[in-house]
């Protein structure tokens, strides 16, 4: 293959969508549909790529900022013809370029490289049958089969409005001759805009052939215009998902109920309940269960782990063969090693704990480090923040948390102390020794201040 230029055409504001937010800026599996085209694009190894944008301007940018993108604003939305104007001072003169739409998200690459590949003597366009043509421009072919031109919608005739084979806006062309017929189109249409399938016939008159390459998947070239249409497109993009997933040998217990926004990457023998939610990189090792109502997001979570119901995991890492929730949330910068135990109603936040250590019951564990076969009773707490800093609890290898103990810190708690039910520990307990606290008299203290937050 040449050398390829890639046009994404993304500059409509998207009125039906009825939102403040650009079109394309809205999502599907947790991904910005321009971002998503964008993806096909880099797949496709181009020498450069252009998005021409418009409506919500510099958000689009900004939200987009970390892809080597060539930016080209369309101030005003003249039509399709128009926008391609505006790139083609960014196009490399011995290149084809394909153009592409920012608000389709399922675009195929093997389809656009087929394009692609038939473009350096051909204009090249990708075309689909659809049952209800209407609001679509219609391929018109000669008796023979030869393309002729594309009728948009308004302008057509009563027969062409019969024709059923519909143009979906993608198309590769040499740039040689792209850069000319732009040159040659006018807005004189019912729209008074300037198309861009206007360039087909002109392509005819110079006697260049137009080959119209006939997909299948009408998802793969539909665009999103609304909210019933981001819908739609959703439900798509999670069953083509859950289908990759079933392919690699993945047990869905219900392949609907499934979704995924992100990346999720799975071992042999692994099963997901119902109504779970993936974002962001999770990956799933051998033999892990995640049963129902789950939400997980950028966790790694090792082999033989049981994850019971309604858990919420976040920025986590769990060792293999570890038992969490249900009801439990693991919060970002918490590290569970093997074998851990993590029970109902506990929450864990920035905490790291170590092997075969358990804390099962209506807990909250915070910037903490909890040694090797720690067990930690119902009810207990670290006591992490004064009001305005927070601070670090210890506790080592083989200790003891009796229910309902609140640990302040700074502590640390020696191997292999057992802290009696009911204490409020604020000092360092040794190791090997009971430690408890009984408070006989309630005080108050009137000079007492609240602590300021530490400046860093």
């Amino acid at each position: 293959m040449s050398k390829l230029n890639i046009v994404i055409l993304a500059a409509g504001k998207g009125t039906r969508m009825h939102s403040n937010k650009p079109k394309v800026l809205h999502e599907i599996g947790g991904k910005a549909i321009l971002a998503h085209v964008i993806e096909c694009a880099k797949a496709l190894s181009p020498s450069k790529i252009i998005v021409v944008y418009g409506y919500g301007g510099e958000v689009v940018r900004e939200a987009l900022a970390h892809e080597n993108i060539n930016w080209v604003k369309q101030a005003e939305q003249l039509g399709t013809g128009h926008a391609v104007q505006q790139a083609l001072p960014f196009l490399d003169a011995d290149a084809e370029t394909l153009i592409l739409l920012g608000d389709v998200p399922l675009v195929d690459v093997e389809a656009c490289l087929k394009l692609v590949e038939k473009s350096a003597n051909t204009l090249a366009i990708l075309s689909f049958n659809k049952a209800d043509p209407t609001g679509y421009g219609r391929i018109e072919r000669s008796v023979t089969g030869n393309v002729l031109a594309i009728v948009e919608h308004k302008d057509a005739t009563a027969a062409q409005r019969n024709i059923i084979e519909v143009n979906t806006g993608i198309m590769a062309v040499a740039n040689k001759h792209l850069v000319q017929w732009i040159s040659q189109l006018t807005n004189n249409n019912a729209q008074a805009e300037y198309y861009l399938t206007d360039i087909v016939a002109l392509a005819v008159a110079q006697g260049i052939e137009v080959v119209a390459e006939i997909t299948t998947d009408e998802w793969s070239v539909t665009g999103i215009n609304s909210k019933v249409d981001l819908s739609a497109i959703e439900r798509v993009y999670q069953n083509r998902n859950a289908q990759k997933l079933l392919q690699q040998g993945v047990t869905l217990q219900d392949a609907s109920r499934l979704d995924v926004r992100g990346i999720l990457s799975c071992g042999r023998d692994v099963e997901i309940d119902v109504n779970c939610l993936f974002e962001g990189n999770v990956t799933l090792a051998d033999n892990v269960k995640i049963s129902a109502n789950c939400v997980i997001k950028n966790a790694v979570i090792g082999a033989g782990t049981r994850v019971a119901a309604f858990t919420h995991i976040d920025d986590t890492h769990i060792g293999e063969n570890s038992r969490i929730g249900p009801f439990a949330r693991l919060r970002p910068g918490t590290t569970l090693a093997a074998e851990t135990h993590v029970g109902n109603f506990v929450e864990i936040k920035n905490a790291q704990v170590d092997i075969g250590s358990k804390i099962n019951h209506l807990s909250y564990i915070g910037d903490a480090t909890i040694g090797k076969n720690v067990n930690i009773g119902a009810g207990a707490i670290t006591c992490n923040y004064d009001g305005a800093n927070k601070f670090r609890t210890v506790i080592e290898d083989n200790v003891f948390i009796g229910s309902d103990t609140q640990l302040v810190a700074p502590i640390t708690i020696g191997k292999n102390a057992t802290i009696a039910a009911g204490s409020t520990i604020t000092r360092d307990a040794p190791a090997e020794q009971l430690t408890f606290c009984r408070a006989k008299d309630q005080k108050s203290i009137a000079s007492w201040k609240r602590p300021t937050k530490l400046m860093k």
